[in-house]
C-alpha cells in the first residue's frame, strides 16, 4: 500500500514524540489494547491496528517479509476479494492504508464517523483473516520489485537505506525493509503464516482511535470485531546490534548531484538523554528554516536545497543521521560547514536566550503536531507499544523546561564527534 513516507526518516520532526491531553484505554480479554481520544470538533474517525512487529524481527532469509505481509493483507481474506477490500471504504469516501517500519506494522483507515464500524471491521479482517492467495503472491512480488526500483532511482531515498546497512552492519536494523530481489522472489504462503505465527502477540497489539465518538461505542465495536481473536503470547528476544565501527564509503551512481549521509548509532528509546538529544537534532537539522544546518549551508552559502538531521530511537539502540545533496565540487565544503556547527555545540554552550528559543520552538512544533488527528492516532498506538503510556503535553513541556545548556553540551560532546561518524557518499559516475 502507500508508504506515507513513514518508512523514511523524518524523525527530527516534532511528531516523533508521544503527547496527548487525554486518552482512554481498555484491554480486551485477549490482551489487545484499545486506545481512544475523543475530539468534539471533527466528523472524521481515524483508527488503526498497530502490531509490535517489524523488519528487525525477520531472519536473514525472511528479509522483506514483514513488508510483504503488509502488502498481501489487502489481497484477500476469508470473506473478501482484493476488489472488495479496496472498495469497502473508498465507496464511502474513506481511505485505507498501511505501512511497515523496522519495529512496527500498522493498518489504518480514515472515514466519516458514521462508518467507523465498517472501518474497524475491515481492519480486523485484513489483519487477522487474510488468506494470501497464491496467484496474488506471485503478482505482488513484481509490484514490490518495482517499488525497489523506484527507491533505487531516487538517490535521496536510496542513500538512507544504504546508510542503515553501514551503521548497523550485519544486523536486521540495517536491512532494507523492502528486502532483496532474491528474498522477495522466494516468499510463499507458508512463510507468511510462519512469520505471523512466530511473531504475533495479542498483548503487543494496539487498536488506536481518534474521533468524536464516545469511548463506550469504540469499545463495543472493538469487542464485536476483535474480542474473539484468540489470545496469543510469543516469547521473542530482539537482539541488539553488535559493536559499532565507523565506516567511510563512496559509491558512483548515475546521478548529477552528490548525495551525502553522515551519522552513527544513538540513544535507545528508554534512555533519559533521548529528549535533550532530540532537541539538539531539532536545533541543528530540524524542519524549521532556522535550523543551524539550513542557515549555514543553504541561506549563507547556497550549497544545498535542503538538509536534514534525523534521530530515530529503537528499543535497544538508536540512529542519528545528517542527509543532504549538493554539487560534487561543494561536497567537502558542505561537510566542513556541518562539522563546524557540530563543533560549536560541543564547545560553546547555548546562551540563556538561545536555550529559551530552542525550547519554545520545540514546544510549538509539538503543540502543532497534535492538530493532526491521524498522526496523533498513529503516535498514540506507537507510544503505548513502546513505553506503555502516552505522555501529555504538560508532561513533555515540564521535561523540556528542565533541560539545561550544560546538559545539551554534555550530550553534544558525547554524540557529535565526527571521528565516530560513518560517511556514505553517492558521487556522479
Amino acid at each position: 500500500m502507500k508508504r506515507n513516507n513513514i518508512r523514511k526518516r523524518g524523525n527530527s520532526k516534532a511528531t516523533s514524540l508521544p503527547l496527548t491531553e487525554e486518552y482512554q484505554l481498555h484491554t480486551l480479554s485477549n490482551g489487545i489494547r484499545i486506545a481512544h481520544k475523543q475530539v468534539p470538533y471533527t466528523q472524521i474517525a481515524h483508527c488503526g491496528i498497530m502490531l509490535d512487529i517489524g523488519s528487525r524481527d525477520e531472519l536473514p532469509h525472511q528479509q522483506g517479509l514483514a513488508h510483504f505481509w503488509e502488502h498481501m493483507a489487502f489481497k484477500g481474506t476469508e470473506k473478501r476479494s482484493s476488489f472488495h477490500i479496496i472498495n469497502r471504504l473508498e465507496n464511502v469516501g474513506g481511505e485505507l492504508n498501511a505501512y511497515t517500519t523496522k519495529e512496527k506494522i500498522c493498518f489504518h483507515a480514515s472515514v466519516l464517523d458514521d462508518h467507523f464500524d465498517k472501518a474497524l471491521e475491515l481492519l480486523a479482517d485484513i489483519t487477522f483473516h487474510s488468506v494470501f492467495p497464491e496467484k496474488q503472491i506471485e503478482r505482488e512480488k513484481n509490484v514490490i520489485l518495482e517499488e525497489m526500483s523506484m527507491y533505487v532511482d531516487s538517490p535521496e531515498d536510496a542513500i538512507q537505506d544504504d546508510f542503515d546497512q553501514l551503521v548497523f552492519a550485519n544486523h536486521a536494523l540495517g536491512s532494507n525493509i523492502l528486502g532483496t530481489a532474491e528474498t522477495v522472489n522466494s516468499f510463499d504462503r507458508d512463510q507468511l503464516h510462519q512469520f505471523i505465527n512466530d511473531n504475533i502477540d495479542t498483548e503487543r497489539i494496539v487498536v488506536s482511535s481518534v474521533s468524536r465518538l464516545p469511548f463506550s461505542k469504540v469499545i463495543r465495536v472493538a469487542e464485536k470485531y476483535l474480542g474473539d481473536i484468540p489470545a496469543k503470547t510469543t516469547v521473542r528476544q530482539r537482539s541488539a546490534p553488535g559493536l559499532y565501527t565507523p565506516i567511510i564509503q563512496q559509491k558512483e551512481r548515475a546521478i548529477s548531484q552528490a548525495q551525502c549521509a553522515m551519522g552513527q548509532p544513538a540513544y535507545a528509546l528508554h534512555n533519559d538523554k533521548r529528549l535533550p538529544f532530540f532537541m539538539l537534532i531539532n536545533l541543528l537539522g530540524g524542519p524549521g528554516m532556522n535550523s543551524r544546518f539550513n542557515l549555514s549551508l543553504r541561506e549563507k552559502n547556497g550549497y544545498v536545497y535542503s538538509i536534514e538531521g534525523n534521530y530515530t530511537p529503537y528499543l535497544d539502540t538508536g540512529f542519528m543521521g545528517i542527509f543532504f545533496g549538493t554539487e560534487p565540487k561543494q561536497l567537502s565544503k558542505s561537510i566542513a560547514l556541518i562539522n563546524k556547527e557540530l563543533k560549536k555545540v560541543r564547545e560553546v554552550p547555548l546562551t540563556t536566550m538561545q536555550l529559551h528559543q530552542t525550547k519554545v520552538q520545540l514546544m510549538g512544533q509539538l503543540a502543532m503536531s497534535e492538530e493532526s488527528n491521524m498522526s496523533f492516532m498513529l503516535m498514540m498506538a506507537k507510544s503505548l507499544l513502546d513505553t506503555g503510556k502516552v505522555d501529555s503535553l504538560p508532561e513533555i513541556f515540564t521535561e523540556i523546561h528542565a533541560i539545561t545548556s550544560a546538559h545539551l553540551q554534555e550530550i553534544a560532546q558525547e554524540m557529535f564527534n565526527p571521528d565516530n561518524f560513518s560517511y556514505l557518499t553517492f558521487l556522479p559516475e
